[in-house]
């Protein structure tokens, strides 16, 4: 047998009994040996039929390992020894192979395991599921939001150190494949008042002790925190270490966790902001003050806390500070603001510090649903896992013990109704013989706490909802008269004379009979809990925060969206949480896992008796026990059986024409199985022992083989016969087109015989015609040769006697031509010696000109206009020829250049040269303008929707647009200004409206003054007695005013065709109303930058001070 096929029976090599249903004989006593005998032995693990036992080992065991995974993968639940993952592949092959959707109840005290197993069974599900980027990809996001839950959401309590302070219900979600697609988490009841206050020996929730512990320094200096967990008063002192746990590593894995889920950066950084603002709350103190009508008031001792946090939230300081010592009350139109005294204010921080963290961890899960949500909207299945804090009991019970123990009634209430109480009553209902086994109903209590009308929930609603002064001792009182005579409520003001003199149970509390045992509740702070009320003033703060995620969190604070309405009550919600939750579990197939806590210590190899019989009685497992050992192992429905096993008997297989319950009987018959293994009910087929439905599904698996064989087997013939079919129809084709090619094979070669036969025959009749033909034309012809031959003798001499007579003239001609030519030449020495000197001298400048040439093509400098390099002269003679060619080169290459330029380009060259001639060498700011181009229309006033109206207003072209800033002519104050220049005017509008301030024809500009500094100032001088000039010249400050001057400049020139005069003097006078104003300018320090600062001196003076 191979290695991977070893495995461990539930019988085999067992230590004590791993199916407590096998246990004999059956009492308490052995039920608790047979745990403390596993457990003693690291077996931590029993079966109470298909119901899981754990017990909680406290330390690391070796058996959830990878080979483990693979060694209950595709297993029957009772083939290995019990194990968490046995449960876990049970309900996830139902739903993948009987498409039911599962649900995996986890219930136990707080530190009984529960956390620990919901991860199990998580990553046992992901480790047997399908493979593949995406869906590993899921996989991943749904195992890293168990480290961020429990970072936000887990704590050390005394009894557990990483204890769930909230209750988590997950579905996750598969496809007909059985991959998951997703998941959703559910949230109840996160214990927030951990957040301002813990017992003694507990800590506040981990994120703030792994952020402290694994921030690093620039990350707690951005948050504005400090290490030391002293520094802080939310942080309990006494237990902030815990052994074993590395808070810093746990940070980081946080920190990774949420990238892997999908939180962005800004997304963490937020979280950690919000973090650090709840921590820092914590550190507000408040000391009292009186008022003169003598109230008392609170104010803040030291506020370099209030303003880090206001630094944090993007708060301003001032709201936050009155929110904290205020309260402002609303009744239909009326708003009344009282002060709050310290006592209050304190209340005020801590609810602060409650809600946000509250809405925080709620935001974090909705964050989380977004994504490993599934994406598809395929039909889903679901598997859900149930993590929900335990029962507790503690010295001091309060509101959130109240409701956490509610919930856990509630659990065993649904696991009391659907295996012991539902079971029982289907046996009864399907008519199996069945003796009734008594158990404990935890319905009364139920009902005691969650009735409509008389129920603790509903009376302490009551309570907070009515008017006047409500108390938690009216609470109390309230519960007395209505509960007194309830056998499952005690109290010490009861009108029952039960408790009179039980001394044990003090006056501000009450006391229930859970079905875990006797709890009682403190009710101070059951009201204020329950109300879970935070001030309307500190609402509206946090809404106007600049900080994204926490102005979410506050919707409430928004004034739009404000109202009277009182907001429902913590129990109230908490119990509809927990109804939805009931009626979501009752749609599924439930899974039970146990949880049980050996000892108090948290320490291994303990296993205290006591604590488990306590444990065991009110989980109800012996009852449990007694109902599965007398019950029976599975039930289906006859349809549904029938449909499933059909192929193990002939008569009913593949169809089976009668009723199903019929069509049961004849197969179990057949299969000869024993009739004590089985019971017929009205609907159902009742199964007793589960080897017996092994045996089936061992039997329908092999069935299933050979049924796959016969179809192979058919498919295989069939494919034979269709292939067989198929090369018969091809040898035929194949042998009626080859016999169709021989055919017509042997008919080409006849064919081509015959053609050859025939072209020989008419070939050699054709040449004999041609012979006869041939012979008959050189006959005839031969005549005519003969008389050609003879004319042609004739020719022929004519034409020798003719070419003889031609060469004798020929020689004449030479002969003469010789004696011409020997005259001429003793003509030319003479003439030559006279002129040989001219004509050598001649003929050297020349060639000294062409090699000239030649090497100055080669030399050539480039094409740029600035180019000043010019190749030397050879020779002194050619001095003047050599600057002519470079003037004549330079003249040429600039014209080449200029060929180039666009209309454009040029116009943007010539107000280049303008500005020059106006400013250079006499304005300090006209050098950073020469790398600037000149643009124009700096503001798009044509695409830019802003200035639509002013764009419809102005009707010429706009030849410059852009924002300068107008100087007021009585103070010398600055107020930008949108400053248009068209063909005609120059206009002033509000940069803001695009509304046009004044409208100034070219023309009536006279002149334009600027000094000689690096500052952007210039006047505007307008011809006296125009209508632009009533109030005098403008003065205005641009970085552009080289720009605005020259094209201003150019503007008037085109329509006047004068030139303005332009100004550059550290003085110049201006005209404002009916007064000259000198203006001056002084260096000296700027405010501004580098903007020039006016000041009026006096109705003469204006000093402009530049850097």
């Amino acid at each position: 047998m191979p290695k991977s096929e070893v495995k461990t029976s539930l019988l085999d090599n067992m230590i004590g009994v791993g199916d407590s249903v096998l246990l004999e004989p059956l009492t308490e006593d052995t039920f608790l040996e047979n745990l403390k005998n596993r457990f003693d032995h690291s077996e931590i693990y029993t079966y109470i039929g298909s119901v899981v036992i754990s017990v909680n080992p406290y330390r690391h065991l070796p058996i959830y390992t990878p080979e483990k995974v693979e060694e209950y993968r595709n297993r029957n639940f009772y083939e290995l020894s019990p194990h968490i993952y046995a449960l876990a592949d049970e309900a996830y092959r139902s739903l993948r192979d009987q498409d039911k959707d599962q649900c995996i109840l986890i219930t136990g005290e707080s530190g009984a395991g529960k956390t620990e197993a919901s991860k199990l069974v998580m990553s046992y599900v992901a480790a047997v599921c399908g493979k593949g980027a995406e869906v590993n990809q899921v996989k991943e996001q749904l195992l890293q939001s168990n480290p961020v839950l429990e970072a936000f959401g887990n704590a050390k309590t005394m009894r557990n150190d990483n204890s769930s302070r909230f209750g988590k219900y997950m579905d996750i979600e598969f496809d007909f494949k059985g991959d998951p697609l997703g998941g959703v988490i559910s949230n109840y009841l996160l214990e927030k008042s951990r957040v301002v206050k813990q017992p003694r020996g507990e800590r506040n929730f981990h994120i703030f002790y792994q952020l402290l512990s694994g921030g690093s320094e620039d990350l707690l200096k951005q948050l504005k925190l400090e290490r030391e967990f002293n520094q802080y008063n939310y942080l309990g002192l006494d237990s902030a270490k815990v052994n074993g746990v590395d808070d810093a590593a746990n940070f980081r894995t946080v920190k990774n966790a949420m990238q892997i889920v999908g939180f962005m950066d800004d997304e963490v950084e937020l979280v950690l902001e919000v973090v650090a603002a709840v921590l820092k709350l914590g550190n507000i103190e408040f000391k009292p003050e009186s008022r003169v009508n003598g109230l008392d008031e609170s104010r803040i001792q030291d506020k370099n806390e209030l303003k880090e946090i206001c630094e944090l939230l993007g708060q301003d300081q001032a709201v936050l500070e009155r929110a904290f010592s205020f309260r402002t009350v609303e009744a239909k139109q009326e708003k009344v603001s009282t002060t709050l005294n310290v006592a209050q204010a304190y209340y005020a921080r801590d609810a602060l510090a409650k809600n946000l963290y509250n809405r925080l961890f709620t935001w974090l899960v909705n964050r989380i649903n977004e994504s490993i949500k599934a994406q598809s909207k395929v039909r889903k299945k679901v598997m859900g896992v149930l993590d929900i804090y335990g029962f507790e009991i503690f010295e001091n019970n309060s509101f959130e013990q109240f409701i956490i123990n509610y919930c856990n009634e509630k659990l065993q209430q649904i696991f009391i109704e659907l295996t012991l109480k539902e079971e029982q009553e289907e046996y009864i209902k399907e008519g199996i013989e069945w003796t009734h086994i008594e158990y404990f109903n935890n319905a009364i209590i139920c009902e005691l706490i969650e009735n409509n009308t008389n129920g603790i929930l509903a009376m302490l609603d009551e309570e907070c909802l009515r008017p006047g002064t409500v108390t938690d001792e009216t609470f109390l009182e309230k519960l007395n008269q209505v509960c007194a005579v309830h056998e499952r409520f005690e109290s010490r003001m009861s009108k029952s004379s039960r408790f009179l003199n039980d001394t044990t149970l003090p006056h501000n509390c009450f006391r229930i009979q859970h079905y875990a045992g006797k709890v009682m509740y403190h009710v101070e702070g059951f009201v204020d809990k329950n109300n879970d009320l935070l001030y309307r003033d500190l609402s509206q703060a946090m809404w106007k925060t600049n900080h994204v995620l926490v102005k979410s969190l506050f919707p409430e604070g928004n004034p739009a969206k404000m109202s009277l309405k009182r907001p429902p009550t913590a129990g109230s919600q908490f119990k509809a949480s927990v109804a939805t939750l009931m009626k979501n579990l009752q749609t599924k197939n439930p899974n039970y896992i146990r949880c049980i806590k050996p000892n108090d210590q948290k320490a291994p190899h303990i296993f205290a008796e006591a604590l488990v019989r306590h444990q065991v009685r009110y989980l109800g497992l012996m009852e449990n026990v007694r109902v599965r050992r007398a019950g029976y192992a599975f039930k289906q429905p006859y349809e549904s059986c029938l449909e499933r096993y059909k192929m193990l008997c002939s008569q009913t297989w593949p169809h089976w024409r009668q009723g199903s319950r019929d069509g049961v009987k004849v197969l179990l018959t057949e299969l000869q199985i024993p009739p004590e293994e089985f019971s017929y009910g009205r609907s159902k087929i009742f199964i007793r022992n589960p080897r017996t439905l092994f045996e089936l599904e061992d039997l329908r698996k092999r069935r299933l083989e050979d049924l796959a064989t016969l179809i192979q087997k058919i498919y295989r013939g069939w494919k034979c016969r269709t292939n067989f079919l198929l090369m018969k129809k091809s040898q035929i084709i194949i042998s009626a087109w080859t016999k169709r090619h021989f055919q017509r094979k042997k008919y080409l070669q006849l064919k081509s015989v015959t053609l050859i036969i025939q072209s020989y025959i008419r070939g050699w009749k054709a040449r004999k015609l041609l012979r006869e033909l041939k012979h008959q034309k050189r006959c005839e012809e031969s005549a005519t040769t003969i008389a050609a031959y003879w004319r042609g003798f004739q020719a022929r001499r004519e034409l020798k006697r003719l070419k003889e007579e031609a060469r004798r003239k020929h020689a004449v001609a030479v002969i003469w031509a010789y004696w011409l030519g020997l005259k001429v030449r003793r003509e030319y020495r003479k003439f030559f010696r006279a002129n040989a000197g001219k004509k050598i001298y001649e003929f050297t400048i020349q060639r000294i000109m062409q090699k000239y040439f030649l090497e100055m093509k080669k030399k050539l400098p480039s094409m740029s206009p600035t180019e000043k390099t010019w190749p030397p002269r050879p020779y002194f003679f050619l001095d003047d020829t050599h600057t002519e060619l470079k003037r004549i080169f330079h003249l040429w290459r600039c014209k080449k250049y200029r060929d180039q330029f666009t209309e454009q380009k040029k116009a943007i060259f010539e107000e280049k040269l303008e500005a020059s001639e106006l400013f250079k060498d006499k304005k300090a700011l006209y050098t950073n303008s020469v790398q600037q181009p000149f643009q124009g229309d700096y503001l798009e006033i044509s695409k830019n929707p802003k200035y639509q109206k002013l764009n419809g207003a102005v009707e010429e072209k706009i030849v410059l647009a852009d924002v300068v800033n107008k100087i007021n002519r009585a103070n010398g104050k600055v107020a930008p200004r949108i400053f248009l220049l068209t063909q005609s005017n120059f206009i002033l509008a509000d940069q803001k409206s695009g509304q046009i301030k004044s409208t100034i024809p070219v023309m009536d500009i006279t002149s334009v003054s600027v000094s000689k500094q690096t500052d952007g100032l210039f006047a505007v001088h307008l011809k006296e007695g125009s209508t632009a000039a009533a109030k005098g010249d403008f003065l205005f400050t641009s970085d552009r005013l080289i720009e605005i001057i020259t094209k201003l400049y150019r503007t008037i020139f085109f329509k006047t065709n004068q030139k303005i005069n332009v100004e550059i003097n550290n003085e110049f006078l201006v005209q404002f109303n009916q007064d000259k104003v000198c203006v001056k300018f002084i260096q000296g320090a700027q405010k501004n930058g580098n903007l020039p600062t006016c000041k009026r001196k006096n109705n003469r003076l204006l000093e402009v001070t530049v850097p």
